[in-house]
């Protein structure tokens, strides 16, 4: 955007004075950032509002290119690399006339090049800079896999080394790991889930090719097949940023390092496991610059939410949230943290990893080497005088016989634990070898949830599901519901993000009861549901009815309750 534009566009429309915009352009030269990128981040003009403005001014329409999905076949006719110059997108063609997307429509450069290139008359129209970045690396991937094949032919079969067995072949192998194509071909690799809004990335070598997969909003999707003879320098890669043995090919290993993408600091974990093509290596990004959500926006019903804030001011007891892995139950005890959370208390965590910082709150990871364990750290904590301790996890009868002592002489407990509902969390601590009597005395509530994926609310519509659909989860025929039909924004998916759904059961005397008589998980949750329990299917259902979610979302996630 032309900066004297900009600036017309802030006195005029903004009320912005002179003095202002001295300190706004003042600021931009500071940060070494745009005017523009300065407006938006104090917030005095919104995207969406400063590009119809300016669209206005030009005299050009402006499009919201998240509500374009653009054809493979329209985006096949500018070549990547212009696309890239002139920053421009297809939209649509008219005969001999081509509307095009672009960040900059008044740079009569770009739009002679597009002439030239492409024999046609160009019809530009603005669009938010970054939303055409995201639609030319969408629809131009070669682009994005320069690294990747800069890989591929610098790398002969013969001298990738598919094993180590001395250290000469750990030397060769170190220094394969330490070339430039595969440094570059790893870094792509991060900068692209990083970008997808990826939790994980998942290197498979399989027996004719190397396979990399990622998993966006809790769904695993393919983003590349390679030859696999780059496997084995690009695992070693990792392992290096790691700190991991290279050598040692035939075991598990773990480690993890911290890098930059995109100016965001990302603590990356990795795992590598032998399989018989290879060893698998899968990296869990946690992004460092990320805040924990208040309660009030993890998507709680209303009763929920209350019922489950009168628990958590409680004094002193134990309260669990359940789920699978990537569940989101470290975000939900965040969430309560932030609202505990005073001068007057003292407040520690024992976590594996550490997701977020907190202010006032003493956090502590676990670190098995050096001896520091959930249980025996949980020991230390004791003596550290808390009121309030979160435990990342109750993994074994140690951990969850310390933090019930530890409930019931006046500490409040937070902690997670991995079941399928909330009933089945009393019947897993009997199983751990905790006493009956321990469990009902302690706990005081258990919420269990897990995460379905949010309707896309840029191309949402009504729709009718299927009606085996609507039968399996006991809907009536011809029920409508919402979904999305794909877009830029969603990636062509139609949904975007995701959203909790929520099981609370909170301990009763007659609960209690069940408990010290060792009844099964059944019959606790058949006497739940009569006190008013909402079942995680229940909670979806709602939320799938509200237009936030699917009914097949709801089915995917929760087919396992009834």
């Amino acid at each position: 955007m032309n900066e004297f534009q900009l600036q017309k566009l802030l006195r005029k429309h903004a009320g912005i004075t002179e003095t202002e915009l001295a300190d706004l352009n003042s600021e931009a030269v500071k940060t070494e950032t745009s005017l523009e990128q300065v407006v938006l981040h104090r917030g005095l003009l919104k995207r969406e509002e400063l590009y119809e403005l300016l669209a206005r001014e030009l005299n050009i329409p402006y499009v919201d290119l998240n509500c374009y999905l653009i054809e493979p076949e329209l985006a096949a006719i500018l070549p990547g690399e212009i696309a890239r110059q002139t920053q421009a997108v297809p939209l649509y063609r008219i005969n001999c006339t081509l509307t095009v997307a672009m960040a900059n429509p008044d740079d009569i450069g770009a739009l002679d090049q597009l002439r030239n290139i492409l024999n046609l008359d160009i019809n530009p129209v603005l669009a938010d800079p970054e939303a055409v970045g995201r639609a030319i690396e969408q629809h131009y991937p070669t682009e994005k896999n320069l690294a990747a094949n800069e890989a591929v032919v610098e790398f002969d079969a013969d001298e990738a080394l598919q094993c180590v067995e001395s250290e000469e072949d750990r030397k060769t192998l170190e220094q394969r790991a330490s070339e430039a194509p595969v440094v570059r071909f790893v870094s792509t690799m991060l900068e692209q889930a990083a970008a997808d809004r990826a939790s994980d990335i998942h290197v498979e070598p399989d027996e004719d090719a190397l396979r990399v997969r990622v998993r966006v909003d809790g769904v695993l999707k393919e983003t590349g097949r390679f030859p696999v003879r780059l496997h084995p320098a690009v695992a070693s890669r990792i392992k290096i940023l790691a700190g991991m043995d290279i050598s040692d090919k035939r075991r598990p290993q773990d480690g993890r390092f911290d890098v930059i993408v995109a100016k965001r600091p990302i603590d990356v974990r990795v795992s590598t496991f032998p399989t018989v093509y290879g060893e698998n290596v899968v990296l869990r990004l946690l992004d460092k610059t990320g805040q924990g959500m208040k309660l009030s926006d993890l998507g709680l019903a209303p009763e929920t939410e209350t019922r489950f804030q009168t628990i958590f001011h409680q004094p002193h007891g134990i309260i669990l949230v359940t789920g699978p892995t990537g569940s989101g139950k470290t975000t939900t005890l965040y969430a309560v943290l932030s609202l505990l959370n005073s001068e007057e208390k003292n407040i520690i965590t024992l976590e594996d990893p550490v997701e977020y910082r907190l202010p006032l709150i003493r956090q502590c990871q676990v670190n098995v080497k050096a001896g520091v364990t959930f249980a025996s750290g949980l020991r230390a904590i004791l003596r550290q005088d808390p009121d309030i301790m979160l435990v990342g996890e109750i993994r074994d009868g140690e951990t969850a016989e310390i933090a019930f002592q530890a409930a019931l002489t006046g500490h409040l407990v937070l902690s997670t634990l991995h079941t399928n509902d909330a009933a089945s969390a009393l019947t897993r601590m009997v199983d751990m070898n905790v006493e009956p009597f321990l469990i009902s005395s302690s706990v005081i509530a258990i919420l269990a949830q897990r995460l379905v994926r949010r309707v896309c609310d840029r191309c949402q519509e009504t729709y009718q599901p299927e009606p085996v659909i609507l039968d399996r989860l006991g809907i009536e025929p011809g029920t409508s519901f919402t979904h999305g039909t794909g877009c830029q924004t969603c990636g062509g998916r139609g949904l975007k993000g995701r959203l909790g759904i929520y099981e609370l059961m909170l301990m009763s005397p007659e609960i209690q009861r069940m408990v010290m008589e060792r009844r099964s998980s059944e019959e606790i949750k058949t006497l739940a549901l009569k006190q008013g329990m909402i079942t995680l299917r229940d909670d979806a259902l709602a939320k799938a009815r509200a237009g936030l979610t699917t009914p097949e979302e709801v089915l995917r996630v929760t087919q396992d309750q009834r």
